[in-house]
């Protein structure tokens, strides 16, 4: 275990998150390490417990030292996202205990816990025991809200009825934490994007060459999704919108999970082989190339908590197709920072599409809004600010 020295200046929170990089990332593991690596360690030490991976059961990753517990995780192919089923419930029980160990040593002025699941569970059972460390609870969910509602709605009320703070990404999750009884104060800090790094586009015969890579022809439009493949996200019903579209239009998938299979059965039954590419797991900083050799990224998902891949996209500069639902609407108006389609409506979504497409005027004004928005209210460098002074900070 590494050993540090601390002035009494400098505080010390304890973060809880089920799991971190660099196995499994998505917006909550995002989100931590892009805040966390803007906040000076002279103001703000961070320790994390999360799930063990196969090697060392500890490690320093950007400004967080970094703990893992409990069993290995399942499998050893990097682009898996499936963890041990057995680690993941007893991963409150071994994440508490570690906490206490490491609280003895350390005398955290705080705890986070990275969503009201198995991080949530853990900070609750540390909160029970040290009740004068503050105890704040972050929401970054987007879907599993009838599940938390219902035989483990009990256990999931706790957590919220224990935390001191709670921040939330979106005005949804701020509802959401209200239902679920929560009666701490309550701070809006949404997610933000690197726009730096998704606004910089590659040299043009390095983008050439990718889209000799994806089979990209003159004339064709590329749709674009980076998304888990889960029911969530209805990558399905944008496979299912090509047979409404011409053939020109072609599908680019960006990520990986348990409905693969799936849609890659739907792709072939609908004889949409040549118009449906999947791509897999794609490391997030290589991300911006294929949004910049697409046309217009689409999630028509039915629940978001807020949806990183959006203002992702909008920093990249291409136009976005989204539901209204969740914190989706928090960020993106209808013909002002992007369209909006139906849920689960394929022909509301190849209409949606085919706007797009007609209307270069309406791209060009979608794009140019969008991307100012992002510049002005979604940069990392804004959101670590707020949660260091609106959160961290101010409920020590």
């Amino acid at each position: 275990m590494e050993t540090r020295t601390y002035t009494s200046k400098i505080k010390k929170i304890l973060i809880f998150s089920l799991v971190y990089y660099p196995r499994v990332i998505g917006g909550a593991e995002v989100a931590i390490k892009e805040i966390t690596d803007r906040i000076s360690s002279q103001d703000i030490e961070f320790d994390m417990i999360t799930l063990r991976k196969h090697g060392s059961a500890f490690e320093k990753i950007g400004n967080v030292n970094v703990y893992r517990v409990g069993l290995p995780w399942f499998g050893t192919n990097a682009k898996s996202s499936n963890i041990f089923p057995l680690s993941k419930l007893l991963f409150p029980l071994f994440a508490f205990i570690k906490a206490i160990q490491l609280h003895r040593i350390n005398k955290y002025d705080a705890t986070w816990a990275m969503m009201a699941s198995y991080a949530g569970f853990a900070a609750y059972l540390f909160k029970k025991i040290y009740k004068d460390v503050p105890f704040t609870l972050s929401l970054q969910e987007g879907d599993n809200f009838e599940r938390r509602e219902g035989v483990f709605g009990f256990f999931f009320k706790k957590i919220f009825a224990r935390a001191d703070f709670i921040q939330v990404i979106s005005l949804f999750l701020k509802d959401w934490a209200i239902h679920m009884g929560a009666k701490c104060p309550i701070e809006i800090v949404p997610n933000a994007v690197d726009s730096e790094l998704f606004s910089n586009r590659k040299i043009e015969s390095e983008l050439n060459m990718l889209k000799e890579k994806l089979g990209k022809k003159p004339g064709d439009v590329f749709l674009v999704t980076t998304s888990r493949l889960v029911m969530k996200n209805a990558t399905g019903d944008v496979i299912d919108a090509l047979h409404f579209l011409p053939s020109n239009v072609k599908f680019l998938i960006l990520g990986t999970g348990y409905q693969e299979p799936e849609l890659r059965e739907k792709v072939k039954e609908k004889k949409l082989d040549d118009r449906v590419v999947f791509l897999g797991y794609i490391k997030h900083a290589d991300m911006p190339q294929y949004l910049h050799v697409s046309d217009i990224f689409i999630r028509p998902a039915l629940s978001e908590g807020f949806g990183n891949s959006y203002i992702e996209a909008m920093a990249a500069g291409i136009p976005v197709i989204a539901t209204p639902v969740g914190g989706i609407v928090d960020f993106l108006t209808d013909g002002k920072t992007g369209l909006f389609c139906k849920v689960n409506s394929p022909q509301s979504i190849a209409s949606t599409v085919l706007k797009f497409i007609e209307d270069k005027e309406l791209v060009e004004k979608i794009v140019k809004t969008s991307f100012e928005m992002v510049q002005n209210k979604y940069e990392w460098s804004l959101i670590a600010r707020d949660m260091k002074n609106k959160v961290f900070l101010t409920n020590i």
